[in-house]
């Protein structure tokens, strides 16, 4: 094994800090090590220090993408969190519902997607719950991530029997198409649903000209530092549109003193 020394580590782990967000500990130094192995031996480096040059240098995006995919867990699944989804069936969407006049432009923003289960999630729930009226509205869903990897994942919208089977068996019926036999694949129909983009975070400016009524970031935010976090939810302020919502992870929580989001229940706050 290959291993890191502590100037290597604070060069690796301060590029990624000021540049995604992430916070590489010194509690996390043995994970990123066994992790990027793979990638060293690969390209035959003798050491880390090799590897830092590399990301420096390589203008194609390869090397850092492969760097994020490695140290960040992409652990998601259908219906996670389900009582998120209850509160934006049962509570989010009537209000917006009732609330948006003129246009019918129902803007989400699902930040951190990975491989597209939250988004779909989102995308059948809004089909569901308009119905035959669903034309009248646009309710595309952009859904954002940093790793190319799962952007390309959540595009080809295969899922196995397993990763499916905690939706309801209407939603397999209606939404999903056999692929192969263990694999369910999202019909096209409803995988236009859904926008699906690279994007980093930590941007200084969001490109956006609107803003959202309601933002998902669940469970991206714990790999940030509380400097970095407060930030973001402060730029995610920034574009919520008034009386729009923020849902994070059930392991986080935002610090009441630092945002002027209002908190609603776990894990679901309100611009007010």
């Amino acid at each position: 094994m290959i291993n890191i020394s502590d100037k290597e580590f604070q060069h690796l782990s301060a590029y990624v800090k000021n540049n995604y967000g992430i916070n590489l500990s010194e509690k996390k130094k043995s994970l990123v090590v066994g992790r990027l192995q793979n990638i060293l031996l690969e390209h035959n480096f003798k050491n880390f220090s090799q590897y830092y040059d590399y990301i420096l240098s390589d203008t194609s995006g390869e090397a850092v993408t492969g760097l994020i995919n490695k140290i960040t867990t992409n652990h998601t699944y259908f219906m996670r969190e389900s009582d998120h989804f209850d509160f934006f069936k049962e509570k989010v969407l009537p209000f917006w519902e009732k609330s948006i006049h003129g246009k019918k432009d129902l803007r989400i923003w699902s930040a951190g997607c990975s491989s597209g289960e939250e988004p779909y999630t989102l995308a059948m729930i809004i089909s569901d719950y308009f119905g035959d009226e669903k034309y009248l509205w646009d309710t595309r869903i952009l859904a954002t991530d940093i790793s190319l990897k799962m952007i390309n994942k959540a595009k080809a919208a295969v899922y196995s029997d397993e990763q499916v089977s905690s939706l309801p068996k209407i939603w397999r019926l209606k939404y999903f198409e056999k692929n192969h036999e263990n694999n369910w694949k999202i019909k096209e129909s409803m995988r236009g649903e859904v926008i699906f983009r690279i994007f980093n975070l930590m941007n200084k400016e969001f490109p956006f000209r609107k803003k959202f009524h309601v933002i998902f970031c669940r469970n991206v935010m714990i790999y940030f530092d509380n400097e970095t976090k407060n930030n973001l939810v402060n730029k995610f302020y920034e574009y919520t549109e008034q009386g729009g919502y923020l849902f994070i992870g059930h392991s986080e929580s935002l610090n009441k003193e630092k945002t002027k989001y209002k908190y609603i229940m776990p894990a679901v706050y309100r611009k007010e």
